[in-house]
């Protein structure tokens, strides 16, 4: 055996890591890399994987002062002393995290225990970190002793590269990373995200556990290929490859009952199992073939999701609220919804929002059908929910991203804002989410385009599914431009209102548009998208309710 095998038991590892073939990495360029690890061209050699670990880690650039292997020895004699380390508490931050053996033998399974007490010692900032067992266990199998281990670990949590996020090390980052994950299941996993919703009181809660089914439930061979990726791509893999388990375990269980009384305990046991279904280098495939928006655009909506906690409060671990406790039953009253269809409306929003509790702004049955008043009462308030109920009994509605005070910036033309996180909905006959699409602003529109300036506004300006070619041109569609500084060029436009209409464009070719007087509406569906539409093309609204949320 080579010389990185002190702590691994080899009657459990996998028979394809064993392998002792005379591999070399000589290449460099992020591309090349990214490309390998993704082959998995170290995966099959464990000597290799070891000297890859090694050099990617050495790379990571770190804060001038970072402990070492020659801090660990000593200060491991301090901390644990003659005690057997299994006799030791953990500290706090982990979360009574599991502790996987992996492959571990008998001494490496001490040795996990011993490396997070002195990390522990030496980064006294660190106040959540629930992956850290997983992440030394999975490093033990690939070093020459603890010392070893213990600077890679080091290094990987002393990154100071502000574009380089490795492991969530507070409550605050770790959730809004689960807000995030909730956010991309809603975007990329609408039948998971929908089976979920039906089956857990708290979809919130279900998806905390996205790193838990990484680190901690995923067998060794599939972790180890996840965190060969991960050391060169970074985090956006752990969303990706979470995502993906997420759809296989909707294809694999879909339709079936639950084998326990919690779908947290089947997704659970689903990646412990996840052999008996799915390889290593199809679960990569299948992450990678998710269109996910680009680093950046994530870091922007973890940004947003991080600010809505601290307007909150919410830093440090507490209970969470779910969906049923931010829709009160005894509180809320709709003549238009009830309060599971509006719990289901809520389970579709940014996980930011859902935090809030719904407030009633504005209805006609008390304000009247007046558009200057329908103004009046959403002004000041972002997001918004407009829910419209027409005689034919067809319910459908908006979610809006943006103040509607916004629309004033094109004067008295017909002006255009919001942000991609903008959807529509219907509620009656059918439930159905509709993706989003682009409303472009007039002034954007290129020179090729000219001719659609001489037809009206509304058709002019709806382009359905008419994403910019080059995805770097826009920002994120989750989020707003005014948020984060950017120039307002390069937001999509989603809503449309002046003192004559309203335009909403919702997504997979659907549009809706009210009337001054808001008792005659109408949609628009592009057949392209082979869906059914908003609701009829031309209705009468008997009940049109705006709702605010409240903190």
């Amino acid at each position: 055996m080579d010389e990185y095998s002190r702590f691994v038991d080899w009657d459990k590892m996998d028979a394809s890591a064993q392998s002792q073939d005379t591999k070399e990495l000589t290449c460099t360029e992020f591309q090349e890399l990214k490309q390998l690890a993704r082959q998995g061209y170290w995966a099959k050699n464990h000597s290799l994987r070891a000297k890859v670990y090694h050099k990617l880690i050495s790379n990571i650039p770190c804060r001038t002062v970072t402990p070492d292997a020659n801090v660990y020895r000593d200060i491991v004699v301090k901390i644990i002393g003659k005690r057997n380390s299994s006799s030791l508490p953990l500290p706090e931050f982990v979360d009574n995290s599991l502790v996987p053996t992996y492959c571990l033998n008998t001494e490496g399974v001490a040795a996990v225990r011993k490396i997070i007490l002195c990390i522990a010692n030496q980064f006294p900032d660190i106040s959540f970190c629930p992956a850290l067992p997983s992440v030394i266990a999975l490093l033990l199998h690939y070093s020459k002793d603890e010392a070893e281990c213990f600077e890679q670990v080091c290094r990987i949590l002393a990154c100071n590269d502000p574009s380089k996020r490795l492991i969530d090390q507070t409550f605050l980052a770790f959730e809004s990373s689960c807000m995030t994950f909730g956010d991309l299941v809603n975007k990329y996993c609408q039948a998971a995200h929908k089976l979920m919703v039906a089956v857990s009181e708290d979809v919130l809660e279900v998806y905390s556990d996205w790193q838990r089914w990484l680190f901690g439930e995923l067998p060794m061979a599939y972790i180890a290929r996840v965190f060969d990726v991960f050391l060169v791509e970074g985090y956006k893999v752990l969303y990706r490859v979470a995502l993906a388990l997420l759809k296989f375990f909707h294809k694999v269980r879909a339709g079936q009952p639950l084998e326990s009384d919690s779908i947290q305990q089947d997704i659970r046991a689903f990646v412990r199992d996840i052999a008996k279904s799915v390889s290593p280098e199809r679960l990569l495939e299948k992450a990678f073939a998710i269109r996910l928006f680009s680093r950046k655009e994530i870091q922007l909506l973890q940004m947003a999701n991080e600010k809505a906690l601290q307007q909150k409060g919410i830093t440090v671990k507490q209970k969470r609220q779910n969906v049923h406790l931010a829709v009160h039953a005894e509180n809320f009253k709709s003549e238009i919804v009830s309060v599971k269809e509006m719990r289901d409306i809520w389970s579709w929003i940014p996980e930011r929002f859902a935090l809030c509790q719904p407030l009633l702004l504005f209805t006609t049955l008390e304000h009247g059908c007046s558009l200057s008043r329908f103004y009046s009462h959403s002004e000041g308030h972002e997001p918004t929910l407009l829910l419209i109920k027409t005689t034919a009994k067809e319910v459908c509605g908006a979610y809006l991203s943006t103040d509607w005070s916004e629309r004033r910036r094109g004067g008295n033309k017909l002006s255009f804002f919001g942000t991609g996180e903008c959807f529509v909905f219907r509620l009656q006959p059918e439930v159905e989410r509709y993706e989003w699409v682009i409303i472009k602003h007039p002034e954007l529109a290129t020179t090729s385009s000219e001719v659609e300036n001489h037809t009206s506004p509304a058709s002019s300006t709806l382009s359905s599914a008419s994403v910019p070619s080059d995805p770097s041109d826009r920002l994120s569609p989750f989020l707003s431009a005014r948020h984060f500084n950017l120039p307002s060029k390069t937001a999509s436009m989603f809503m449309a209102g002046s003192s004559e209409c309203i335009i909403i464009g919702g997504g997979d070719g659907q549009a809706l548009y009210l009337d001054a007087d808001l008792n005659h509406g109408r949609t628009s569906h592009c057949d392209t998208f082979n869906n059914q539409p908003l609701c009829s093309e031309s209705f009468q609204i008997s009940v049109l309710e705006v709702w605010g949320f409240r903190d």
